[in-house]
């Protein structure tokens, strides 16, 4: 909300879009990918989990079950954004994996070694 609320206040309240903004507006969605993508770097790095992914249980760790490295975050938010870019085909492709893993899931699995896997109540201190 701050960087859109920024960018408004460039533009003079008008909505953000070429017609307003001209050759910026690329800067502006460019910004937008990168704070998406920070939120689920941060949130991986710090917990294995989004807050989505909490509500579900998941988290995702290396194959080893630490938390995730920079890189393989990194690989795996990049594979996510190529897998919802086609119309989710990359996430419909879970109904046909053998895994029941979405294609970002799968190619991340397989060049960085992680895994996502439920988190057991205990261990998070949400066992009641």
């Amino acid at each position: 909300m701050i960087f859109t609320g920024g960018a408004l206040f460039f533009t003079h309240g008008a909505a953000v879009v070429p017609a307003t903004a001209g050759a910026w507006v690329y800067l502006y969605r460019a910004g937008l990918v990168l704070l998406i993508a920070g939120y689920y770097l941060l949130n991986w790095l710090r917990s294995g989990q989004t807050l989505g992914m909490r509500a579900w249980r998941l988290r995702v760790v290396s194959d080893s079950g630490k938390p995730l490295a920079l890189k393989a975050a990194a690989l795996r938010v990049l594979l996510g954004v190529l897998a919802w870019a086609p119309a989710a085909l990359g996430v419909l492709w879970m109904y046909v994996d053998r895994d029941r893993l979405a294609l970002h899931d799968r190619l991340s699995q397989d060049a960085s070694r992680t895994r996502l896997g439920a988190v057991m109540m205990s261990v998070v201190g949400l066992a009641r």
